[in-house]
């Protein structure tokens, strides 16, 4: 299936073409660059408490994250204890996973760790495709990619953790590190 057309006349990639908040991420947000630790935190984040829910849910559920996370501020989530771990299995705002919290931890004292170096936002630019996907359909669509899979190990051996291929290769797309819209989608190529 390549794009269609909304109630609006406007085409969008399937998965955004009726209104509502999935239509409003595709079309702000989904597939532009974005900046700053806290930036790359979240998405990572965000994609790994995905992982095995819809998309949609995290959504719905991401001011509430943003909240309890602290902005995804990296040294405030780094100093969070078990008494923190409790908190948040006790919110019912997010997602309520003792596994995806615990790497969020973990995630956040590996960010610290990676400012000794280039940081996070660097390390992950540095797995930018040489080639970018150019999908005119949803059949053309991968779920993984050389990169991303590259990108799983580096990041696994700096100590991050939920970051598997098919992990990684959503937070690409939904950071910018190509252009994730289906040929003829209106947001192709305007980020």
């Amino acid at each position: 299936m390549g794009p269609v057309q909304g109630e609006d006349g406007v085409l969008r990639c399937p998965w955004a073409g009726g209104p509502g908040l999935m239509r409003d991420y595709h079309d702000t947000e989904w597939g532009n660059p974005v900046h700053g630790e806290a930036a790359y935190l979240e998405r990572l984040t965000l994609e790994a408490f995905q992982s095995g829910l819809s998309w949609s849910t995290i959504l719905h559920k991401r001011e509430a994250f943003r909240e309890v996370f602290h902005g995804f501020d990296a040294d405030a989530i780094a100093a969070f204890d078990q008494r923190d771990v409790e908190r948040l299995m006790a919110e019912p705002r997010i997602v309520r996973n003792r596994l995806k919290i615990q790497a969020a931890l973990t995630n956040a004292r590996a960010t610290v760790a990676l400012r000794e170096s280039e940081g996070l936002e660097a390390f992950v630019l540095g797995f930018r495709p040489e080639v970018p996907p150019a999908p005119e359909t949803t059949e053309e669509l991968a779920t993984t990619s050389p990169e991303s899979v590259a990108l799983s190990k580096a990041l696994k051996s700096r100590g991050f953790a939920f970051v598997g291929p098919k992990t990684m290769y959503a937070l690409s797309e939904a950071v910018g590190l190509f252009d994730p819209h289906l040929v003829g989608c209106h947001r192709r190529g305007a980020a």
